[in-house]
């Protein structure tokens, strides 16, 4: 599911301009409703760089809650 978001994040919203980075989970929850509370709740932080799990690298923090794609081009979008 990771990728199948991350995909839909840039393929679809950054490019066509309905989520704007550095965008946070309010924002991210409301450009994709209905994919659960769980993936809102820790999909940005779980796949953050540098987090603790060792998961991959999706999005870099760059403030309080905000976040850009990292590398978006990285797995192959």
């Amino acid at each position: 599911m990771r990728y199948k978001v991350y995909k839909a994040i840039i393929k679809k919203a950054i490019k066509d301009g309905r989520l704007i980075e550095p965008f946070t989970k309010p924002d991210f929850q409301m450009c994709y409703p209905g994919l659960g509370d769980g993936t809102y709740n820790t999909f940005l932080h779980k796949h953050a760089k540098g987090n603790r799990g060792g998961t991959s690298e999706l999005f870099e923090r760059v403030g309080a809650d905000q976040f850009w794609c990292f590398c978006p081009f990285r797995y192959g979008f």
